[in-house]
């Protein structure tokens, strides 16, 4: 049977909706606080006293509220929490099942030093020590530049401490992991203003057109999207999707604009050159006329609907309609992000957020707003010495974590490095190239609280407790058009010998003395949050959070197109091979620093992860002499995986789509082992003038086993 590009769109609609609502997630979720109790190294608490505490989940950046049920003062179970601003009483699966963390076989716990190729225990005065020897002999050697930090982001007070703690010591070797929020400043720095961000009126939009952004599959704050996207019938608003496969938010969406892959970019510039030839822009996007900007120009040359339904595979016809469909609505938004949003180039990005300048939905009720960061931290003056002052002064090694891979897998260049809630060795494309530099830093010191795979090729591990064990400050982010301060408060005393890392930037910071000490003269991380959130401690420890706006910025800020006039196009995928292979989002798989539990990892269908094998999903039309189940072999220019096969009409022919979060490879049996690494068969494409990884995918190949 031949399947066409109309006939992807309507096929495979009520099989996906009766997996999206089947009653068994229901139950599982019902059930939760059994299930994550039912687990041999999870201790059962005995019948006692029953309470409730609030806190915040950090275990992505939805920063919702949470509310945990103790028995005898034990953690067993966690719910959303009703009155909270963000996620109003919801809960995710991870969230839920956060309790599993706590026990988790592949937790750290105690300090650890390597001794060849093994980890020996070591007290926290010992490794406090150590890393402060080390780190004291990189500045006596006047190179304090050479100590780099990898994190995961964020904006909080841990964020502020670790840039404190570059600052003091005199490294300007700050790097952040591709995340939707890091994707997002970016964005905004490039069209409107640095030191801003993005965020998306999702619950008051009557038009929402993403550019294959997973609503419900886990983008930007994952319980908030949801139940923006519950609302829509109510509202009467309408969800476009723009993808390349049949994904829940495909499916719970009014219309699929079927895409090629990694032409998202230039059906956004497509549609924004539609509303400028019909001279349907807003008059306050650009500095003057529009007429006599290149953008313009540009558009109007490269563009047109003819030129963009080449590129995309989307006919002309659907385009113009499309664009006079989104600036006719009351109230449309653009939303970038593939997938969680922590991939593509800034290029696509900033495309979409051009459509909503041209559009005039810049800070407006049901828009995309240009945001301000969430000003309540108020720390006292950095110490920087003289040798502080001369290695912050010179050019950082790269602009990005994954230029930073290249510099460090080739010519080196740091003495010392720094992870903080970041699985560099997992999460980014081609892991093993950043296995590689790390091997060229000299010494390595790892914040985390799981043995995961960059842990493991660290050379000292100071573990950090988790979310459940610590007070910490969560800011909202990742894509809301809301900044809320949520206040993540210790459910219980930390189950191993771990410590908050606020604590242990503290104590290494005393260890080294002179100005280091002076920079970080709090006694402990708690009384720092209590001093530098001042302004706000008294609500925020009172209520548990403090909404700090949830209003439409006032203005509307001037948009800057210089940066896509000159940007390049996203890289064809590389290598040989008749399909395209791309990553695909999973709700119950995390892709990122954190692991899935156990829990999550048993509610996959076997759909995603059948046995020990990845199933990737591939349409009947074009798998040739394969059969659905069949064994075979993946083959990319970047390796090869041995993974299941998995019929999908609901996917465009000629795609490969591969689940992304699973194939960890460290001591958790019920997490490591299952499944390939997608990360491992795509190459990275770094795009010029932003450091951000462009490849979307990869040509690949299948054969038999």
């Amino acid at each position: 049977m031949k399947i066409d590009r109309r006939s992807f769109l309507g096929l495979g609609l009520g099989a996906a909706a009766g997996i999206a609502l089947s009653p068994v997630g229901v139950k599982l979720t019902d059930d939760s606080s059994i299930w994550t109790q039912n687990w041999p190294w999870t201790p059962v608490p005995e019948d006692g006293k029953i309470t409730y505490d609030r806190s915040v989940c950090s275990l992505c950046p939805g920063a919702c509220g949470i509310s945990v049920r103790k028995i005898n003062g034990r953690p067993v179970k966690i719910e959303g929490l009703d009155d909270h601003p963000i996620n109003h009483g919801g809960a995710c699966l991870h969230g839920i099942s956060g309790l599993q963390y706590l026990y988790d076989p592949a937790r750290i716990k105690t300090p650890l030093k390597k001794t060849g190729n093994k980890f020996e225990k070591i007290s926290w005065d010992e490794a406090i020590l150590l890393v402060a020897q080390k780190l004291g002999d990189i500045r006596k050697n006047g190179a304090p530049e050479s100590l780099g930090l990898i994190t995961g982001g964020g904006s909080g007070s841990m964020a502020h401490l670790f840039d404190r703690f570059m600052g003091a010591f005199g490294s300007p070797n700050t790097y952040t992991m591709p995340s939707l929020e890091s994707n997002l400043a970016l964005t905004a720095a490039a069209l409107h203003s640095a030191d801003r961000s993005l965020g998306f009126d999702l619950d008051h939009s009557d038009f929402i057109l993403s550019f294959g952004a997973g609503i419900i599959e886990g983008w930007g704050s994952p319980v908030a999207c949801i139940q923006a996207n519950a609302s829509r019938r109510e509202r009467k608003a309408k969800l476009v999707q723009v993808d390349y496969r049949l994904s829940n938010t495909a499916n719970a969406a009014d219309k699929i604009i079927a895409v090629n892959p990694g032409t998202e970019a230039d059906l956004a510039l497509g549609l924004c050159a539609v509303l400028l030839a019909k001279k349907q822009i807003s008059t306050n996007t650009l500095y003057g006329d529009v007429n006599k900007f290149p953008f313009a120009a540009m558009l109007g040359k490269a563009y047109t609907p003819d030129k963009v339904a080449a590129i995309t595979g989307v006919k002309a016809a659907d385009i113009e309609a499309l664009a006079m469909a989104f600036i006719e609505a009351k109230a449309p938004v653009a939303v970038p992000g593939k997938g969680r949003g922590d991939a593509g180039s800034l290029r696509e990005f900033a495309a979409v957020q051009a459509l909503n300048a041209l559009a005039g939905r810049l800070n407006k009720a049901g828009g995309a707003f240009v945001m301000c960061p969430a000003d309540y931290l108020s720390f006292p003056e950095n110490v920087v010495d003289a040798t502080a002052e001369k290695g912050a002064g010179k050019a950082k090694l790269a602009g990005s974590v994954n230029e930073l891979a290249d510099k460090l897998e080739t010519d080196g260049g740091l003495s010392a490095l720094f992870i903080y809630n970041a699985n560099p060795c997992y999460a980014l494309n081609a892991p093993e190239k950043f296995k590689t530099a790390m091997d060229n830093v000299g010494f390595k010191v790892s914040f985390s609280s799981f043995m995961d795979e960059t842990a493991l090729r660290s050379d000292v591990i100071l573990p950090a407790s988790i979310f459940l064990e610590r007070l910490e400050d969560v800011v909202s982010g990742a894509g809301l058009a809301k900044t809320v301060v949520g206040l993540c408060r210790p459910m219980v005393n930390p189950v191993f010998d771990t410590k908050h890392p606020g604590d242990a930037l503290i104590l290494l910071a005393r260890a080294m003395g002179a100005g280091m000490a002076q920079s970080f003269a709090w006694e402990s991380y708690a009384a720092c949050l209590e001093q530098v959130t001042g302004k706000i401690w008294d609500t925020l420890s009172g209520d548990g959070y403090v909404v700090i706006n949830d209003k439409p910025p006032v203005g509307t800020p001037r948009t800057d197109f210089t940066f896509l006039v000159s940007a390049p196009k996203a890289a064809a995928s590389n290598g040989e091979g008749e399909y395209t292979l791309v990553p695909v989002d999973k709700m119950r798989l995390a892709g990122g620093a954190m692991a899935s539990s156990p829990f999550a990892v048993k509610t996959v269908p076997d759909t995603v992860l059948s046995g020990k094998y990845s199933v990737v999903e591939i349409n009947p039309a074009t798998a040739g002499v394969l059969k659905d189940g069949d064994i075979v072999l993946l083959k990319t220019a970047m390796g090869t995986a041995k993974v299941k096969i998995g019929f999908n009409e609901g996917i465009l022919p000629g795609v490969i789509g591969m689940p992304r979060g699973l194939g960890h490879a460290f001591n958790n049996p019920y997490v490591a082992g299952k499944g390939a690494n997608v990360n491992d068969l795509i190459g990275p494409v770094i795009e010029p003038g932003s450091g951000l990884d462009a490849a979307f995918g990869i040509t690949a190949s299948l054969s038999k086993a």
